[in-house]
């Protein structure tokens, strides 16, 4: 018999979100429950969409990305939110996010593929730095001599982008003929950081 009623259970569910500081899955939210009080799927789901829909005109919302749910300030906030910490946006190159960009749309695709695309080498920089982001990661070789590294994007960088999969990127049209801008506008992209032109390949 269980002795936790709906409402104590979504508290618990709200409460796990706020403070996790990372998503949490269906099956994590379940494991915070003895076995005798834990709800099922579809209780822990109701939950969520409940507390999704209490949090519908307040300044956090309840978002679900590819490692599960996660208890978020709304984007439109970030102007004003940002001002509690000092340090200056991560700053990126150009060439680093038309990589990305390039993984994230094309993958699997290789180094020599990405370099066709954008008509320069790319920089063994800016793969150690997806990488160590962990952003991309080599998912298989392709079978041609030489045996290159199949590059694809990895959840925590669907988390980091808040996209539950890469079906939510942003409509391929956006980013046409990005290769040959002057300039990649980080406004336009949707992304959390900024870039810094005077950083190189």
């Amino acid at each position: 018999m269980k002795t936790l009623s709906p409402e104590q259970c979504m508290q618990i569910i709200e409460a796990a979100l706020m403070v996790a500081g990372r998503p949490l899955t269906i099956a994590q939210l379940q494991k915070l429950f003895d076995e005798h009080d834990s709800p099922e799927t579809s209780e822990i789901r109701d939950a969520i969409s409940a507390l999704q829909e209490k949090y519908t005109d307040h300044g956090i919302e309840i978002q679900e990305v590819a490692s599960g749910f996660q208890c978020r300030a709304k984007s439109l906030l970030s102007p004003w939110i940002s001002k509690l910490w000092e340090e200056r946006p991560p700053r990126y190159s150009r060439a680093l996010l038309e990589t990305l960009a390039l993984i994230a749309y094309r993958q699997p695709i290789t180094r020599a593929e990405i370099e066709d695309i954008r008509g320069v080498s790319a920089s063994s920089n800016i793969v150690k730095t997806l990488m160590e982001r962990d952003w991309i990661r080599i998912i298989g070789y392709r079978d041609i001599p030489g045996k290159p590294g199949l590059y694809a994007t990895t959840k925590t960088f669907l988390d980091y982008f808040n996209l539950k999969n890469l079906d939510q990127l942003p409509p391929l049209a956006e980013f046409t003929d990005f290769v040959s801008k002057e300039e990649l506008s980080p406004i336009q992209l949707e992304l959390p950081f900024t870039i810094d032109e005077q950083v190189t390949d």
